[in-house]
Order: C-alpha cells, then structure tokens, then sequence
C-alpha cells in the first residue's frame, strides 16, 4: 500500500495534474466572463468588469431577440448548416464508396483521390483571395454558395477518412448483393450506407459545429448585405453598431453557442462510435 500511495505522488504526476488544472481553467475562464457579462447591466459591467451579477438580468436577451432581426440571423445560421450537412451526408459517403471500390484498379479514381487529399495540406489564406473572385464571377455571393463551399471544403477531410472507413466493410456483403441480381445503387443504399452510418454521423457533426461556428466564409460571401447575414457576422457587426457593447455581444455569443452544445451533448455518443469503431477496423 504505502509503495502504491508513493507511485501516486511522484512529481510527474503532480506535474500531470497542475497542467489539466491549467487547462481547464484557461477553457473555463473565457466562458465565465462569456456568462457573467451576459447577465449584467452596463452599469455593473462598468463598475467590475469580472465580478458575478448581484442580480440575472435577462434584459440583454431581450433586447437582442426583440429589436436587433435576430430571428432573421439565426434562420440563415440554420438554412446554412442544415442544407449543408444533407450535401455532405449524400455527396461525400456516395463519392467515397466509389474511390475505395476503383482505387487500385483506375488512375482516374487514384488520381482524384490524391487531388482531394492534397487539399488537407493548402490553408484557406492561401485560397481566400482567388475564392472571393471566382465565387463573385460565378454569382455564389451568396446563402447557397456558401452552402456549395461548405460541402467542398468537407470533401477533403471526409473522402479521407470515409475511404479507409469503406475498406473495413466486408465486400462479401457486396458480392451477395450483386449475385442476387441488385445493382450497384441498390447494394450501395442498401447495404453499404447503413454500415457506416457512425462515420457518416461523425463527419456530420464535426462538420455541422465547423459550419455553425464558421466566420471567415461568411465574412467574406455575405458581409454585403444584412439579410444573409449569420449569427457570427450579426456578433462580428456590434462592434460598428453600438460601439461593441460588451454585454449585448456576450449575450448573443451565449445565445449561439446553446444550440451547438445541447446538439453536441446529446450527439457526443456518435463521435466517439464512429471514432473509435473506425479506428479499430482500420
């Protein structure tokens, strides 16, 4: 016992242990003063900054959801990720099925999978500039434009892992299907799919907090007019609006990241299946 209780209180450990303190509280800091400032008055807010409210005011909630178009903003945020992720969810499992089937016996198919994955290593600054003018030529300055990128943005992370994910389903399942006399639409839809459904709800919510959260595409696609905008450009936009009021914005950033957390809370579950069970197979 007293040689276990030594091993516990080694200094590594205690070292182990002060880092994940540390953290937690760097992660928890931000959302703290998110929270506090969202339920003060200005007054307070004025007086100190990082103190808790003597009372929850919900008047900042109010005013945003009442006066500021907020329901507009966040149908757009909606529109956006909900049409993007059904693309995602029919294009990229659909796409991935063919590259893994024609991989090794096609240069077109290895050849196109090389092209995606070498997307992974090119940062989005390095494509910015050249997006912006040719979604502009294209007329995709727009809420369905953006949904486009989304889904092309996804394909390099998505046809990566899906892939090597297909590789683990049995093609003896394939087989059956095929001498039974079923195409290869029907094995697909049929039999394939639903064997990777973990994966396919993986890349959806990874995806679908990537999309939500998104400011760069939207800044750069929508920030014209104020009838596209999404919640991130609504929060980016206080700061010309009311000379960033602290306690309007931190209230609108509580409103938008409720809706992703419940989401990731009760979808928690399908990442780590789907994270896991790849791995495993593969």
């Amino acid at each position: 016992m007293n040689g276990k209780k030594e091993k516990q209180l080694r200094p590594s450990s205690i070292l182990k242990y002060l880092f994940l303190i540390s953290g937690c509280l760097v992660i928890a800091a931000p959302l703290y003063v998110t929270i506090i400032t969202a339920f003060k008055t200005r007054e307070e807010s004025t007086v100190n900054f990082f103190s808790f409210p003597s009372q929850f005011y919900l008047g900042n909630f109010r005013e945003i959801i009442e006066k500021q178009n907020y329901f507009r903003y966040l149908g757009n945020t909606v529109i956006i990720t909900v049409c993007s992720l059904l693309l995602m969810a029919l294009v990229i499992p659909s796409l991935s099925y063919a590259l893994s089937r024609n991989l090794r016996r096609s240069k077109f198919y290895r050849f196109s999978y090389i092209y995606l994955v070498i997307g992974l290593f090119v940062p989005f600054q390095v494509v910015m500039i050249p997006l912006v003018k040719i979604a502009s030529s294209l007329h995709m300055s727009n809420i369905w434009g953006l949904i486009v990128l989304n889904l092309v943005f996804a394909l390099r992370d998505g046809v990566f892992l899906f892939v090597a994910y297909m590789d683990s389903v049995p093609r003896e399942l394939e087989e059956s299907a095929f001498i039974d006399g079923a195409g290869v639409v029907q094995t697909y839809i049929q039999i394939v799919f639903p064997l990777v459904k973990p994966m396919t709800a993986t890349i959806m919510i990874l995806n679908g907090l990537s999309v939500w959260n998104d400011f760069m595409l939207p800044l750069l696609l929508l920030n014209k007019s104020k009838n596209s905008w999404t919640l991130q450009l609504f929060q980016y936009n206080f700061k010309t609006t009311y000379s960033f009021d602290y306690n309007l914005a931190f209230a609108s950033f509580l409103l938008s990241m409720l809706p992703v957390m419940v989401v990731y809370v009760f979808a928690q579950k399908y990442i780590i299946q789907g994270l896991t069970t790849g791995a495993v197979k593969g």
